[in-house]
């Protein structure tokens, strides 16, 4: 008589079964743009039946809002991490501008300007657009406060700049979706308006 033998497939845990829908809903707002978050892709992605993502997932809405807070998170860790390679705070602001104005498209943009509009039909993904908002600005304001304790700037208002940064670069970076204005660059411009804001010249904002 022959013997036969399964393997059975390891079953995953709930706690498991929840990252992996939360890691693939990231990569596709990553890859597609946080429109492209819906339950039968983020099943198709897992390689599941769509039922079980809408098993696991608290709903669509916070699964899209878990998501953009992930992703945005993510960005504001890399672009603090990318600072502190100096302690100047005006190089730092320069090492900033730098890399939320690659040569490239951020794909990070995207995922804010569709959180942005799809914030106003989806009460959770809003209420997280507004925390990552204050997250950065906070964020922005610590490092011009740090800058005005160094005495590289004056008595400025860290709050109001931070806020004023923010705008242009929100700003901006939706326009670059669509390549407006490559020249100048996003960078130069943001630079000049941000240095007139810190009472210090240009090129001290430069990495």
């Amino acid at each position: 008589m022959t013997e036969t033998s399964t393997v059975r497939r390891a079953r995953k845990t709930p706690a498991e079964r929840r990252e992996e829908i939360a890691l693939a809903a990231r990569e596709i707002a990553l890859a597609d743009g946080l429109d492209a978050v819906t339950l039968r892709a983020v099943a198709a992605r897992v390689g599941v039946a769509p039922g079980l993502v809408a098993h696991h997932a608290d709903g669509m809405d916070a699964l899209v809002a878990e998501a953009f807070g992930a992703v945005v998170a993510e960005e504001l860790r890399a672009v603090l991490a990318a600072m502190r390679v100096t302690d100047a705070a005006t190089t730092r602001l320069g090492i900033l501008l730098d890399t939320v104005f690659g040569e490239e498209p951020n794909d990070v943009t995207l995922v804010w300007v569709q959180g942005w509009a799809l914030g106003t039909r989806n009460e959770e993904l809003a209420v997280r657009v507004r925390a990552e908002m204050d997250a950065w600005q906070r964020a922005l304001a610590a490092e011009i406060d740090r800058g005005r304790a160094r005495g590289e700037f004056g008595a400025v208002n860290a709050d109001a700049i931070a806020w004023h940064l923010l705008a242009i670069i929100d700003g901006l970076g939706a326009q670059g979706l669509v390549r407006w204005r490559a020249d100048p660059s996003r960078t130069d411009l943001t630079r000049r308006a941000l240095a007139a804001l810190l009472g210090v010249t240009p090129d001290a904002l430069r990495a």
